[in-house]
């Protein structure tokens, strides 16, 4: 996970007279796929095998040659496939070819828990927009820091943790430009024990304000992008730039960042995922403009009060219960002394949300 966006997570066994001579899985992307590694790992001939794959193999020349070329060449003689490839490209023309070859082919076997492992991937290949998970850490009071917007640290040390697995699994984590001026994070990936990947970093800053000594800025420049409006200064942009960090300028949306056309555009440059790490006010706008999927809250039993003490959703607000944003299909399991929420955004109900507003 995180190796291969914006490809899909695909693994493969070949087992014949009943055993298990090879597996295999797409490591990293522009390397081999699944199927090629698993036929590459067998310990003898494949030939009269079966082949389980969890995605239907391709059939198209991309970052390597398709894989229902060697399955058919390696003379496999059935394919059980868990899910079709939503890739257009794919979509049904590989299971055709084999099928055509004479290869017995069972598919949407494990359907359901393989659409869920590749979330991020059928998201981006189907609309070409990244899926969006929204995380909150926040106290059993409801809060993301206190009146003096003291923050560290509210979840604890295995909460933090999981957070660095799930920057690991994103292309991007996207966060406000009052994060970076209250808590001046480095937003990058630390796994004990564990090669990681950094993610791309967005800050989503509608004026420019971002202080050219920030630590997202100080390391790593080039991975960041400041998504912007016209209401940044010319001179902030060249510097910006000049550190290393890409400017987006959208359009304005209400005064901001029009987060609809940004993750339309972070589609084009083929980021498929993205971790929304905050602040409050642009957790609401997100959620608002409809480009939430999947919320992945932290809670600690903690307890630190204060009116004016932020949440983690902020804004606006909602006028009323039933424009209230249900969280569908969620689960809860302990992360150390915390309590690790993740559900996803009930669009029927997100509708009219967004038509009341």
């Amino acid at each position: 996970m995180g190796w291969v966006n914006p490809n899909p997570l695909v693994g493969a066994v070949i087992v014949k007279n009943g055993r298990i001579i090879g597996e295999g899985y797409h490591a990293c992307f522009g390397g081999p796929h699944a199927e090629v590694n698993a036929i590459e790992n067998a310990t003898e001939s494949v030939k009269g095998a079966t082949l389980y794959v969890t995605m239907e193999p391709c059939s198209h020349h991309g970052k390597t040659p398709p894989c229902t070329d060697t399955i058919i060449e390696k003379g496999i003689l059935k394919v059980v496939v868990g899910m079709m490839d939503p890739n257009p490209l794919v979509n049904g023309k590989g299971l055709k070819i084999l099928k055509d070859a004479g290869i017995s082919v069972t598919t949407g076997i494990e359907e359901a828990t393989i659409l869920k492992m590749n979330e991020q991937f059928v998201k981006y290949i189907i609309t070409g927009r990244p899926f969006c998970t929204l995380k909150t850490a926040m106290t059993l009071d409801g809060k993301i820091a206190t009146v003096e917007n003291a923050s560290r640290w509210i979840s604890g040390e295995d909460s933090r943790k999981q957070v660095h697995e799930l920057r690991q699994q994103y292309s991007a984590v996207m966060i406000g430009i009052n994060t970076v001026l209250y808590d001046d994070p480095l937003l990058n990936t630390r796994r004990i024990r564990k090669k990681s990947r950094d993610p791309l970093k967005i800050i989503v800053d509608s004026s420019g304000k971002i202080p050219l000594e920030a630590k997202v800025l100080k390391i790593n420049p080039q991975l960041v992008i400041l998504a912007t409006t016209d209401k940044i200064e010319m001179t902030k942009k060249r510097d910006l730039e000049r550190l290393g960090a890409q400017v987006i300028v959208c359009p304005q949306k209400e005064g901001k960042v029009d987060l609809g056309h940004l993750m339309f555009s972070l589609g084009k440059m083929g980021i498929d995922s993205v971790l929304l790490e905050g602040g409050s006010t642009i957790a609401f706008s997100a959620l608002m403009n409809g480009v939430v999927d999947k919320v992945v809250s932290f809670i600690a039993p903690k307890i630190i009060g204060g009116v004016a003490a932020p949440s983690p959703v902020g804004g606006k607000g909602l006028s009323s219960m039933e424009d209230a944003i249900v969280i569908e299909n969620w689960k809860y399991r302990k992360t150390g002394t915390d309590i690790m929420v993740e559900g996803y955004i009930g669009k029927t109900n997100l509708k009219g949300s967004l038509q009341r507003c």
